[in-house]
Order: structure tokens, then sequence, then C-alpha cells
């Protein structure tokens, strides 16, 4: 079974989900693929939960 983390960009407000694998590390500056505001991943992760699959993989 593979996991997801739902992610959901702040200012934007476009709604996708990733592999964990394919992301970088929650502390990481990510830019939103959609309007390339950058942020640490973890402001784009969805809910508590999406964060901690974060952390955890």
């Amino acid at each position: 079974m593979e996991t997801y983390v739902r992610l959901l960009c702040p200012e934007c407000g476009k709604n996708w989900q990733d592999s964990p694998g394919d992301l970088p590390e929650p502390a990481r500056t990510f830019n939103c693929p959609n309007c390339h505001a950058s942020r640490p991943l973890s402001e784009f992760a969805r809910t508590e939960h999406d964060l901690q699959n974060l952390k955890k993989f």
C-alpha cells in the first residue's frame, strides 16, 4: 500500500496529493507547482495527519 500526503497551497489554494518519498524534508523550501509560492513544505500539509506522514517517511 502506498502512502500519499495531501497538500494545499496556502497562497493559491491548489489542492493535490503526492507520495512522501517524492517530496523533500518538511523543513526544506518547496515551490507550489501552480503559483510557485516558496514556503517550507510543512506549510503545504493539509492536515496534522498529512504533516505526520511527511515526517514519518
